[in-house]
């Protein structure tokens, strides 16, 4: 027998029985069965190489299999290869009448405006994960069940900046030639010394506006009335409820160490016969969830949820409106927990959400209406049958990511910037679910976090899969790349994943045939090897005009608009650079100089100190030296702005705390009289000022 058939002969065995040595070698050595993982197999495989797939659980496909069958894709034609493959298997699955029990497909069809597509991107859990096992049995790619990598410095062996092997908590050893971490978690890369960032970085480290905190904007999946946060209403010594921090918030535009929610896309159904009734957990205690039902209370009657339908009457289920699937705060330990505490984490999660479901379904100060709807849907006996009904993947939306040459970030995704290496598109909304819940200065609970950008699709970097060279020359991660909290928001999409599981796999394939470095691989080569296996890597469709844009009318304090103020001379409107406040911003062409000025004058309606910012878009044809005079009663103070420098926080400059007389007293005139260059005038916000005044505050006082 040949060595090559040998090797296969010995995977084979290894993987149906686990009871050979505890040493084994391949070329490609994939840790994380997740959509990203199963596709990286199958690549390396297609590529000739000996390939094993690691997997720390029982299941196989991560969350395409854990429940999320509502597939997040902003525009499917920006997906191809492999992962266009499993949609289509999944149409294939669907084509067949013995697919469907609990309906017809026409019906489901016509519930979903079928396009005449020949993939299906909707799909029950147990289809996904059937379509991953057969396929790579088909191929005869060995996976390896419940083995977990060693969470500390002897996990990884290495050699100078190469890994040569990953060791399990059972002694089992993985060498290899190359490595692809493909789990949500980023073990692997972690382990090998490659740096990375959990939590949002503040708005100024990639020069974005969406990425860090976001009180004053934080309007989505919020409370819509004041709901009292503590244990005696009114009483902020009797202490808070379950589910609100008592941490203070943050500052607008600052980076933290939050994380996004995570929660469980639950299976259910509305079909009498598999359905099943909510579980009441074992520890239950119905005052964890006295804040949802005061909030009910308050008049918020919105049913806290949202399931979209699959076939045979199932849904995929997800997060919706103030109180709801997301457990907000709770995961902030976890993606650099060890192995133990992400378990509690797990069970926590788990806990919560069926007690929610189950307060939802049962509690009398639950609207009846509500109580009606959680009780005609329950979740599915026949899904996750292994696990008592219960997703076996909690949705991880983000823990570890990369920090290598090249970080995706939100100028990527509105293309601003355009990477000249693309491995895949993104295409799915910035998006990142709601990061805290605390309590507001006057008493009252809000949520902070939640944003929802739209994009069209863009490229990815292949320098934001692979580490420095200096960190690791051997090893790829498709799941846990480098992206900013905010662009990863959009690009943590599972069809993604797999287009970039198997980009990678392709990249340490070529870097095998040619003896090198993931980040000596030609990008011509691998380009060329992606277009051929039909991965989409360029977008030629429509684009859509970036538009990260303020409503004045959410903002935090009074705004005065560029429409709203008293002009003067001929400015001209504009929106080509996003980031302004309403609909336009103005400019003066950089013509008619000391010819032009808007005043903006607010009503204010008391007397107070005020912290007066202006907003403007900048750019390098700017001026430097921008005069906004502050004026109030008789007083004045000019203050010059640089409009060619990024704002440091929020989009705006803060001129200073201006004690201000209620009314119209107050004035800010821009002009742009000395000026070189183009003048900006968007808005002007006047917020007030609680508490004590920094001594070295600009103030003009009466």
């Amino acid at each position: 027998m040949r060595l090559p058939q040998l090797l296969l002969l010995f995977t084979f065995l290894f993987a149906t029985t686990g009871a050979l040595a505890q040493d084994f070698r391949y070329q490609v050595v994939i840790y994380g069965g997740t959509s990203g993982g199963i596709t990286a197999a199958i690549q390396a495989k297609a590529m000739g190489k000996t390939v094993v797939l690691i997997e720390s659980g029982q299941h196989l496909g991560g969350l395409t299999s854990g429940g999320l069958g509502a597939t997040d894709i902003g525009n499917k034609a920006a997906i191809g290869g492999l992962s266009r493959e499993f949609y289509q298997r999944v149409g294939q699955h669907y084509a067949q009448e013995s697919a469907w029990k609990y309906q017809k497909f026409a019906e489901y069809q016509s519930r979903r405006k079928a396009t005449g597509e020949l993939e299906m991107w909707t799909f029950e859990p147990h289809v996904a994960e059937q379509i991953y096992r057969d396929w790579l049995k088909d191929l005869d790619i060995p996976v390896v069940f419940g083995e977990r990598l060693i969470l500390n410095e002897t996990g990884v062996s290495k050699q100078g900046a190469r890994i040569t092997a990953i060791k399990m908590e059972s002694g089992k050893s993985f060498a290899g030639e190359m490595f692809i971490d493909a789990t949500y978690e980023g073990d692997l890369m972690a382990m090998a010394g490659v740096k990375f960032h959990v939590g949002r970085e503040g708005n100024s480290v990639y020069g974005e506006t969406i990425n860090g905190i976001e009180i004053a904007h934080a309007t989505k999946h919020q409370f819509t009335t004041n709901v009292d946060p503590y244990v005696i209403p009114g009483d902020p010594k009797s202490g808070l409820l379950p589910l609100v921090s008592a941490d203070p918030p943050g500052v607008d535009g600052d980076g933290d160490h939050r994380v996004q929610a995570y929660n469980f896309r639950m299976c259910t159904t509305d079909i009498a016969e598999n359905r099943r009734a909510w579980p009441k957990p074992a520890n239950y205690d119905e005052k964890q969830y006295e804040l949802l039902l005061r909030n009910f209370e308050a008049g918020d009657h919105r049913s806290p949820w949202n399931p979209v339908w699959m076939p045979n009457r199932k849904t995929d289920t997800n997060n919706n409106f103030a109180i709801s699937t997301d457990y907000i705060g709770a995961n902030y330990d976890y993606p650099n927990a060890d192995y133990k505490t992400r378990e509690a984490i797990f069970e926590d999660h788990k806990n919560y959400q069926q007690g929610l479901m189950y307060t939802l379904a049962n509690h009398p100060r639950v609207p009846e209406k509500i109580r009606e709807e959680f009780t005609r849907i329950g979740l599915a006996k026949d899904e996750f049958v292994y696990s008592d009904n219960w997703p076996h993947q909690m949705y991880v939306r983000e823990a570890r990511r990369m920090i290598s040459e090249y970080v995706m970030n939100q100028n990527h995704c509105q293309q601003r910037i355009i990477p000249e290496d693309p491995v895949g598109l993104g295409a799915y909304n910035m998006d990142s679910h709601n990061c805290q819940r605390y309590v507001t200065t006057e008493g009252f609970v809000r949520n902070e976090g939640d944003i929802q950008v739209g994009v069209s699709p863009y490229r990815i970097s292949y320098r934001s899969i692979r580490p420095k060279a200096e960190e690791c020359e051997n090893l790829l991660v498709p799941v846990c790349l480098a992206a900013s909290h905010i662009a990863y928001g959009s690009i943590r999409m599972e069809p993604v994943f797999m287009v970039l599981g198997q980009s990678a796999a392709t990249a340490a394939s070529l870097a095998i045939d040619a003896h090198s470095s993931v980040q000596a691989v030609p990008y011509a080569a691998l380009k060329e090897r992606l277009l051929a296996d039909k991965q989409v890597l360029e977008w030629t469709g429509p684009v859509r005009q970036p538009r990260d844009t303020l409503d004045p009318k959410k903002m935090q304090g009074i705004v005065v608009d560029n429409v709203d103020a008293q002009v003067t001379g001929d400015w001209s409107s504009s929106a080509s650079i996003d980031g302004f406040v309403g609909a336009d911003y103005l400019h003066d062409s950089n013509e008619g100089k000391g010819d032009k000025q808007i005043t903006y004058r607010p009503k204010l309606s008391r007397p107070a100190f005020y912290e007066i910012r202006v907003y403007y878009t900048p750019s390098s044809n700017r001026a430097k030296q921008v005069p906004v005079v502050v004026t109030v009663g008789n007083t004045q103070k000019t203050i010059k702005i640089d409009q060619t420098a990024k704002p440091k926080i929020g989009g705006y400059v803060p001129l200073g705390a201006f004690a201000c007389p209620k009314g119209s007293a107050t004035v800010v005139t821009i002009t742009n009289e000395g000026t070189v260059g183009h003048v900006v005038v968007d808005a002007v916000e006047f917020v007030e000022v609680k508490g004590d005044i920094p001594p070295d505050t600009p103030a003009l006082k009466k």
